[in-house]
């Protein structure tokens, strides 16, 4: 072994584990073909690769001035080849450097030095570098590039404090401005920020790349809804290890919640908790706990990504429908109009429906291009339909489905709005359009549960049920929290249509614990109890119906149904003519005296 003064750079590709997740082989072929693209880069400026880590690799430089040089050419040459790629096929890396006495023995270097260049990669932006203080003031007369000083930053295992100096790519500030502006609420709108703390590894350190992994793909699921905003990595990672309180953390980063959770290997299983926390009061919003097998680790991480964002996503809005106003003026926005809105849509009651809407209206009415409060008001609209709420009118389709529109046109970003657009166009009977919309809601967040599930709603229209089933089971597993969705009543008619009438019971008895009087679950069973012969509770069902909906009749309910397949219609028309639905509105006619 020998000790000597060199240059160490670690290398990591940011959001690795996810894109493994997605496509295995093309993203290590994608990585295989990157480094041998920049291979030259290291040479040419007298560095060698101590290893590669799979994700990874370990760099080492005579010189620091030649290390610094040789990162950003590095990461010059990287921005050039993703610049041709979609945002969702760019590999960016993320660069540690820093310089000190290392231990060689044979090819590999060892030592503190070599740990705190590790360490410093994960507070790098991705496609820009991370330079410790020591390495800058060696170097830093002798670079033609500026940089920026992010700080002291302590990491794990490391005594003293690290200064931080950052390089990025130039205009790699403008292009996250520009991905950020594309979708998401105008800023004055986007009231609360979310902060995800790194998910601490109760394992050994050998399980750290998982408990990252997730933390990173949980932020990354997250931001892709456009109702809050949430932190990147740069600002949660700098606590990682670090004992200090909810509310210290959320004040240095301005957080108005954070999640913070842990992970710790059992036998064949990985357990995961997850909180999500108002930092302020310490109050717990929510709690989870995940226990899936361990098999193909990256499906796990992807599943357990994909359960905390359903679950998590939908508690923000709530705890935001039920917070004060942040404003000192006596008149209140559009904004807080719209969080008033949903703060009386979360109570679920008819006068409580009522209110919403005026509310939303008036959202709309002071600030027309609030995305948000159009699309809410389009699914409370068609909602209070399908409750009974509401009166069905050519009219107020055709304003829901020009709310969507809108939504959509003014967000193109939002997988809400396109999902609400969808949703509209499967219950006009536009099964092209319905589809293309889901597809894109699906696209633009693979993690919203909600697209899952209109998606679902889509294959119900046409015909398609056990298909519906499988995604709106899913979606109902994953976002039982969300009153935005009716998934119990959606199965209820699911099963049905497949003559599958005990589950389509068990679905509408689900769905009538939320809202009793829920026009459309209370056919469905009606129909369901006289399809299994089951006339006298039948009977009973159909009454409890008409007394809550005084003159509806067969022919008046299936005009808000159109489904393709004619049999459909068919066999829920028998059901209800079974159960003693009237057919048609009864006309009295007198008989004349001779």
């Amino acid at each position: 072994m020998e000790r000597r003064l060199a240059a160490i750079v670690c290398v990591d590709v940011a959001g690795y584990s996810r894109m493994m997740g997605t496509d295995e082989a093309g993203t290590h072929s994608v990585f295989k073909a990157h480094r041998s693209a920049i291979h030259p880069i290291i040479l040419n400026h007298g560095g060698r690769v101590v290893k590669n880590t799979g994700d990874g690799f370990l760099l080492e430089f005579p010189s620091i001035v030649g290390a610094i040089e040789a990162a950003i050419a590095l990461q010059t040459r990287m921005a050039e080849r993703n610049n041709h790629l979609p945002a969702d096929r760019a590999m960016q890396f993320r660069l540690g450097i820093h310089m000190g006495d290392v231990i060689a023995d044979e090819d590999e270097v060892f030592g503190d030095d070599v740990n705190i260049a590790v360490r410093l990669e994960s507070v790098a932006a991705p496609g820009g570098v991370a330079i410790s203080a020591k390495a800058y003031g060696e170097a830093g007369k002798h670079l033609s590039v500026p940089l920026v000083n992010a700080g002291s930053h302590r990491f794990k295992n490391i005594k003293e404090a690290i200064g931080v100096w950052t390089w990025e790519p130039a205009g790699a500030a403008a292009r996250s401005r520009q991905a950020q502006e594309a979708s998401a609420l105008p800023s004055q709108y986007r009231t609360a920020i979310v902060g995800v703390l790194p998910f601490a590894n109760l394992s050994d350190d050998s399980d750290d790349y998982f408990s990252d992994g997730l933390t990173e793909d949980l932020i990354h699921a997250l931001s892709l809804q456009s109702f809050y905003r949430v932190l990147g990595r740069n600002s949660t990672f700098a606590f990682k290890d670090k004992s200090l309180s909810p509310r210290l953390i959320a004040r240095e980063i301005d957080a108005t919640y954070l999640i913070q959770g842990s992970v710790r290997r059992a036998g064949t299983k990985i357990r995961v908790t997850a909180e999500l926390i108002a930092p302020e009061s310490g109050e717990q919003l929510w709690t989870g706990r995940y226990d899936p097998d361990i098999g193909d680790i990256f499906a796990v991480q992807d599943e357990i990504t994909t359960s905390l964002s359903a679950a998590i996503a939908p508690e923000i809005f709530r705890a935001e429908a039920s917070a004060p106003a942040r404003t000192s003026s006596i008149d209140l926005t559009a904004w807080d109009r719209f969080l008033k809105g949903l703060s009386r849509y979360y109570q679920h009651t008819k006068p409580d429906f009522e209110s919403s809407i005026e509310l939303f209206r008036q959202a709309v009415a002071l600030d027309p291009g609030l995305s948000i409060a159009r699309a809410y008001l389009a699914t409370i609209m068609v909602q209070g339909v399908h409750y009974g709420w509401i009166k069905s009118t050519r009219e107020l389709w055709s304003s829901a489905m020009e709310l969507a529109e809108t939504s959509v046109r003014l967000d193109p970003r939002s997988s809400f709005a396109f999902s609400i657009l969808a949703y509209l166009h499967a219950m006009e009977g536009h099964y092209e359009e319905a589809m293309e919309a889901v597809k894109k809601a699906v696209e633009l967040n693979p993690y919203d549960m909600g697209a899952r599930g209109v998606q679902g709603i889509c294959h119900l229209v046409i015909g398609e049920h056990r298909q519906a089933i499988e995604l709106l089971s899913m979606a109902f597993q994953r976002g039982n929290s969300d009153p935005r969705y009716q998934w119990a009543a959606l199965n209820a008619f699911s099963h049905y249509l497949l003559g599958q009438y005990d589950a389509s019971l068990s679905w509408a008895r689900e769905a009538l614990y939320l809202n009793p009087n829920h026009l459309q679950v209370l056919a469905v069973r009606a129909a369901a109890l006289a399809q299994l012969g089951r006339r006298e509770e039948a009977g009973q069902a159909a009454e409890v119906l008409l007394s809550n909906y005084p003159g509806l009749t067969v022919e008046r309910h299936l005009r808000n149904f159109h489904w393709r397949n004619p049999a459909d219609i068919a066999r829920y028309r028998d059901g209800l003519v079974k159960a003693g639905v009237p057919f048609g509105k009864l006309t009295v006619v007198a008989s004349s005296r001779a």
